[in-house]
């Protein structure tokens, strides 16, 4: 999936910033959803698009956290 910045939805921008800011957990056993501040996300598909861009990966923590690509694309928006 080929994501720019124009391609992100204000949605999308928020979820990096608050991955940046190590608020957010993936749930694995509740299939990958995205826990943000000890809430899962009601948008259920954000993390798994995000996670197929290449915009955010699992630390062996559970934390949710922004590849280089993601740190690339949330500082040029």
């Amino acid at each position: 999936m080929n994501t720019t910045t124009a391609g992100l939805t204000h949605r999308d921008r928020a979820v990096l910033r608050a991955v940046a800011a190590g608020r957010c957990e993936i749930a694995p056993t509740s299939g990958g959803v995205l826990v943000v501040d000890g809430l899962r996300l009601s948008d259920q598909f954000t993390a798994p698009r995000l996670t197929a861009a290449g915009l955010i990966a699992t630390a062996a923590s559970g934390l949710a956290q922004l590849t280089p690509s993601g740190h690339a694309l949330l500082s040029a928006a």
